[in-house]
């Protein structure tokens, strides 16, 4: 069973996410903040990382900056309110597999994750 780690602080849009992918056939954990999902992404089994740019406490920038310079080669999907090409394209330098912009089609983000995963 693949396991998906949602960093989101946004406590709605974490439990839609969660619903859905459970719908799908996923197993999910949420991190609410940002050294929460780099602690939970070290520590435990997760085979793909959802990752929002806005996280309290620590900010997605540096968790994924922190996971790539460990070496984590965990795929990381970047779902952020931030939609312009210059932050996309340093999230893709920066090691991150992907970048979705909110508002965002849930089918399309499963699509997304299941190209990372052999289900």
């Amino acid at each position: 069973m693949n396991r998906i780690l949602i960093a989101e602080d946004e406590e709605r849009l974490a439990a839609l996410m969660q619903k859905g992918f459970k719908k799908n056939g996923f197993v999910t954990a949420v991190a609410p903040d940002g050294e929460e999902a780099l602690k939970m992404a070290v520590d435990e089994d997760f085979e793909l990382l959802l990752l929002d740019l806005g996280l309290p406490v620590k900010d997605g920038w540096a968790v994924l900056k922190e996971l790539r310079s460990k070496g984590e080669k965990l795929p990381i999907i970047i779902v952020t309110a931030i939609n312009d090409e210059c932050n996309r394209d340093i999230a893709l330098s920066l090691g991150a597999n992907e970048y979705v912009t909110k508002p965002f089609r849930f089918g399309d983000l499963i699509e997304k994750v299941k190209s990372y995963l052999k289900k």
